[in-house]
C-alpha cells in the first residue's frame, strides 16, 4: 500500500470524499454551524435605497463648499418626502436614505451649524453614501451551498427573510477505539493499562467538525472482537478507528478490513506523530484508521479525519486554519517527516513556543498547547526569530 507525503495525503481525502448525508429544514435559530444545502440569493438590492455612512448633512456635491439653508431632517428608519434643491442640505443619521438630488453627505464634525443655515466644506459626489444595490443586486447569489454557516452568515439569512434553511444532515460516525489496555474512564486502571481517552477526544473532535459521534465497546485484540465492532462501524457514514494500524502482532485492523474487502488509498504518511495511518472504504463507508497514541489519534484527526467528515457533511471547502508565527527559540528537526508539534502561540499570535513533550502518549502537553508547531519535511533548523507555520488549535 501507499506511504504519501503530508500534502498528498490530504489531497487524497480531499479529492475521494464526497458527501453522504442528506437534506434537512431546520429553523435559523438552529442552523449555526450547520452546512448550507440551497443557494441563498438576494430578495431585493442591497441596501435597496441610498443609505448615508455618517451622522451629518446630505448636501449637492456641487453647492460645495459654501453656506446652505437646512430644509429638514431624516433618520434611520424614516425617509425625506422632498429633494435637495440648489443651495439646500438635510441634516440626515446614520443608515438613513439619502435625498434625492443629494449626491453626498459631510460629516457633522466638519460642519458650523447656524440656526436654519449650516456652513460646509467641499464634498464629492458620493462622499459617506452608501448606494443602492453596491453590497448585492436582487437576485444575486450571497451564500452557494457548502457553505458553514456563522454569525455572519446567520446574519445575511436573516436579512433575506429566511426563517428557516435547508441544510446537509449531519454525518453520523462511529468511534472504536480498540487495545486489550483500554479500560472505562470510571475505572481505576492497572500500570499496564489506559483509561479510553482517545473514544472521548475524538467525539469531541467529531462534533467540532460538525459530525455526531457515536462511541462503540473498545475492540479486545482478537480478530472476532475487532471484526464484529468494524462491521457495527461500517454502518454508519464514517469510521474512525483508533489504534491497531502499526504493524505489531496484535494490530488487527488492516487485516480484518482487508478480509471484509476493503479498498485501501493509504496506510502510511511521513508526518509526526501519526505516521501509521490508514484511510480506506468498505462496503460503501469511508474509515480512518487513526494511531492509537493520543496525540497521534488528536494530531492525525485534525490533519485529515476532520476534512473527510466536513466533506460527507456537505462542505465545498475545507482547510486548515495555519498562521506564521516568530520562534521564540531555535528549533531543529531530522528532515523527512513533516511534524506538528505541541507549541504555545502568543496572545496576540506573533510568537510561538515549543512545548516540552515526551512523545505521542503525552496528553498533558497536547492539552497545554494553542498551537501545532510545523516543521517542514524539507528544513532541518529555525532560528529564533524566523518565521514558521503554525496549526490553530
Amino acid at each position: 500500500m501507499a506511504t504519501l507525503s503530508f500534502r498528498d495525503a490530504r489531497q487524497c481525502v480531499i479529492e475521494t470524499v464526497r458527501p453522504a448525508a442528506g437534506i434537512e429544514e431546520v429553523r435559523l435559530e438552529d442552523a449555526c454551524g450547520r452546512v448550507l444545502a440551497e443557494p441563498i440569493l438576494a430578495d431585493r438590492d442591497y441596501p435597496a435605497t441610498a443609505r448615508s455612512l455618517r451622522d451629518g448633512f446630505a448636501v449637492r456635491s456641487e453647492d460645495t463648499p459654501g453656506r446652505l439653508r437646512v430644509t429638514g431632517e431624516v433618520a434611520a428608519g424614516a425617509v425625506f418626502a422632498g429633494n435637495v434643491k440648489r443651495g439646500e442640505a438635510v441634516e440626515i443619521m446614520t443608515g438613513a436614505p439619502v435625498p434625492h438630488s443629494a449626491d453626498a453627505v459631510v460629516m457633522v464634525e466638519h460642519t458650523k451649524r447656524d440656526g436654519e443655515f449650516v456652513s460646509v466644506p467641499a464634498a464629492k459626489a458620493g462622499q459617506f453614501v452608501n448606494p443602492q444595490g453596491s453590497e448585492a443586486r436582487a437576485g444575486a447569489q450571497l451564500l452557494p451551498p457548502g457553505s458553514r454557516l456563522g454569525y455572519a452568515e446567520i446574519a445575511m439569512l436573516a436579512a433575506v427573510g429566511k426563517t428557516s434553511v435547508h441544510v446537509y444532515k449531519q454525518p453520523r460516525v462511529a468511534v472504536l477505539a480498540t487495545g486489550d489496555e483500554i479500560v472505562e474512564i470510571s475505572d481505576q486502571p492497572l500500570a499496564h493499562q489506559v483509561r479510553n481517552s482517545n473514544a472521548y477526544s475524538l467525539a469531541a473532535q467529531v462534533r467540532t467538525a460538525g459530525g455526531i459521534a457515536e462511541i462503540l465497546p473498545v475492540a479486545r485484540d482478537t480478530e472476532a472482537s475487532t471484526r464484529a465492532l468494524i462491521e457495527q462501524g461500517l454502518a454508519f457514514d464514517l469510521l474512525l478507528i483508533s489504534g491497531g494500524v502499526s504493524a505489531g502482532k496484535h494490530d488487527l485492523v488492516e487485516r480484518v478490513l482487508a478480509g471484509l474487502g476493503a479498498e485501501f488509498f493509504f496506510d502510511r504518511v511521513l508526518i509526526q506523530p501519526g505516521q501509521p495511518l490508514v484511510f480506506g472504504r468498505a462496503r460503501g463507508t469511508f474509515f480512518f484508521g487513526l494511531p492509537g497514541n493520543p496525540a497521534s489519534t488528536m494530531v492525525t484527526f485534525e490533519l485529515f479525519a476532520r476534512a473527510g467528515i466536513e466533506l460527507l457533511g456537505g462542505r465545498r471547502e475545507v482547510r486548515l486554519p495555519f498562521a506564521l508565527a516568530r520562534l521564540a527559540a531555535p528549533f531543529r528537526h531530522k528532515p523527512g517527516l513533516t511534524r506538528f508539534l505541541p507549541a504555545r502561540l502568543s496572545d496576540d499570535g506573533s510568537e510561538v513556543t515549543p512545548e516540552p513533550w515526551h512523545g505521542s502518549s503525552d496528553i498533558p502537553a497536547m492539552a497545554r498547547a494553542n498551537a501545532l508547531l510545523v516543521a517542514e519535511a524539507e528544513r532541518e533548523s529555525w532560528e529564533a526569530g524566523d518565521l514558521i507555520r503554525v496549526l490553530i488549535k
